[in-house]
């Protein structure tokens, strides 16, 4: 495991509650700055992607990318990473719905919302309005899962559903799938079509 590895997970025990000393102990040798508070490994995957994409490796430039598993979580992130805890900038993504978490907790923090940007429903779904429906299938198709989207399509549940909530529901359907195609549809952009929420977050690291 890396070093920034080790740190990230010394950051989920001190937000879980346990002992900050070894967060602390990596952080004062690492050249950690930033952190970047994620809902879940799928949105780590497509910031992964999108900056391999744009020849960045974020742990060398001292950019933490923490999977928080989920925005409830975001506040006890912020207490161990920003000015109570670490003194780190924060910034990460956010669900529309899931502002409040983030304002609130932020704000216990004493951490600034400013650095955060929002998805309109999630990631997933901005992807594949990037994308559009037609090429997702593609891509799903190429990655071997079509027969799969085809029984997921047939439950009664999603009739009359429209095509880009089924297979932002489909990703969601097997552990495992959101991770992956959070690779798989960041690599598939075109260069211009990369979502404003990711396209921002990058650049502001």
């Amino acid at each position: 495991m890396s070093d920034m590895g080790a740190f990230r997970d010394a950051v989920g025990v001190w937000a879980a509650g346990g002992d900050g000393g070894p967060a602390r102990e990596l952080a004062g040798r690492l050249p950690v700055r930033v952190a970047v508070l994620l809902e879940g490994p799928s949105d780590v995957a497509a910031v992964g992607a999108l900056a391999a994409r744009r020849g960045r490796d974020l742990a060398a430039e001292g950019v933490c990318v923490v999977s928080m598993g989920g925005a409830m979580s975001v506040g006890h992130f912020a207490r161990v990473l920003g000015p109570p805890g670490l003194g780190l900038r924060l910034t990460g993504l956010c669900d529309e719905a899931e502002r409040g978490y983030y304002v609130r907790g932020l704000e216990r923090a004493r951490a600034a919302w400013q650095g955060f940007f929002v998805c309109a429903a999630d990631l997933e779904d901005e992807l594949i309005r990037a994308l559009g429906v037609t090429r997702v299938a593609e891509l799903v198709r190429a990655e071997g899962d079509e027969r799969a989207l085809q029984t997921f399509l047939r439950q009664p549940a999603q009739q009359g559903r429209d095509p880009r909530q089924q297979l932002r529901r489909f990703l969601g359907t097997r552990k495992g799938r959101k991770i992956h195609y959070g690779r798989v549809l960041v690599e598939a952009l075109d260069a211009d079509r990369v979502p404003a929420p990711l396209g921002g977050l990058l650049a502001a690291l």
